[in-house]
């Protein structure tokens, strides 16, 4: 993913106000290693159940608010996003208002993603999931990354609809 800057990532977001853009805390732009990630994505820290994501679409980039579900911690669960199993509590309900009008009407979407949004360094083997017993994908960290943007791109799609 290419370097954003703070006022690039805020002017990115598609599904909430200019309000809620000026209060959404961003992570520190000069800490971000870019080069390794297919999209950013970050937790508030402060307030836990808000999260967004920043994913390159069509050229240009597409901010994402979500609502974070608190994790069930009850079995396993797969990521929507990076196909990485995990336990229960490794993996959110993130629900994200559509953009545009039918978004201010309420019309939300949802997909259940890693909890920490880490998924580009599940796919690309930097982290591995806290389960020790999950079963390892067999194709490479390449094709786990490009598998990754595809369902983003599905995600963004399904929010801009």
């Amino acid at each position: 993913m290419e370097p954003l800057t703070e006022r690039e990532i805020r002017a990115s977001f598609v599904n909430c106000t200019r309000g809620e853009v000026s209060r959404l805390a961003v992570p520190p732009v000069d800490e971000v290693a870019w080069s390794g990630l297919d999209f950013l994505g970050w937790v508030d820290p402060k307030a836990p159940q808000q999260a967004a994501v920043v994913v390159p679409h069509d050229g240009t980039v597409i901010g994402i608010k979500l609502r974070r579900n608190t994790p069930s911690g009850a079995g396993r669960r797969m990521c929507s996003w990076c196909c990485t199993v995990h336990p229960g509590s490794g993996v959110s309900l993130m629900v994200a208002n559509r953009a545009g009008r039918a978004g201010r009407e309420g019309n939300t979407t949802g997909v259940d993603v890693c909890a920490d949004l880490r998924c580009s360094d599940y796919a690309r083997g930097r982290a591995v999931p806290a389960a020790a017993d999950v079963v390892r994908e067999t194709i490479s960290p390449q094709q786990r990354s490009d598998r990754l943007r595809r369902n983003l791109a599905t995600f963004v799609r399904r929010t801009l609809r």
